[in-house]
């Protein structure tokens, strides 16, 4: 958590900080990330920022947490109300979802990144501080879905459409990186590669 000095900043200098280390953490990834860019394009010392927070891993952590609960309250959805078919629940989901992205291009890029930290250290602290909840949010979206013709284990399907979820939208935010499409025709192209993508990973389940 940030210290009681950030807390008692005006919010425009907390947002002016705050967006500086989002677009650093979205472009460069936590581990090649740097505190001396944060604090030149937010304009403050390094000093400053170290008594906001104490360490370049706290403040990503206070990011992740921050731009993911604002994410599930905009993309809160009524899981009752979609479809009880396993892959045309995932499209309705996953569209709401997308337009997330698109509509929040750097928060989207730096949820991304986190989900893509594999391998180091920064990577094992986010499976242990957020694994579990990863598994919930896929737990929940299958919950009253049909599952009675597929040859694999509710968790092997749920552990498989998160990965490929994950991969999938990755790949796709990068390629309409910078793109001056609307948000609806962004939709229209994700929705139609995802079905495409789905089609083939239903044949294999």
């Amino acid at each position: 958590m940030p210290s009681r000095i950030f807390a008692e900043l005006d919010s425009e200098k907390q947002e002016r900080i705050l967006e500086a280390a989002l677009k650093e953490f979205a472009e460069y990834g936590y581990e090649n990330s740097s505190t001396n860019r944060i604090v030149k394009n937010c304009g403050i010392s390094k000093g400053s920022l170290f008594k906001y927070f104490e360490s370049k891993e706290e403040l990503y952590f206070y990011l992740i947490d921050t731009v993911s609960a604002r994410m599930a309250e905009e993309t809160r959805a009524d899981i009752s109300g979609l479809s009880k078919d396993l892959f045309e629940r995932v499209i309705e989901y996953s569209a709401t979802e997308i337009s997330w992205y698109a509509a929040n291009p750097v928060k989207g890029r730096f949820l991304i990144t986190v989900a893509s930290e594999t391998g180091s250290d920064i990577g094992r602290k986010i499976t242990e501080r957020y694994g579990a909840a990863s598994t919930d949010i896929y737990e929940t979206l299958l919950k009253g879905v049909d599952m009675s013709g597929l040859h694999h284990s509710r968790k092997k399907v749920t552990d498989i459409l998160r990965w490929v979820l994950t991969g999938f939208n990755s790949s796709f935010l990068k390629e309409i990186a910078g793109s001056d499409d609307d948000i609806e025709t962004m939709k229209k192209r994700y929705i139609k590669k995802l079905k495409w993508h789905l089609e083939v990973l239903k044949n294999g389940l």
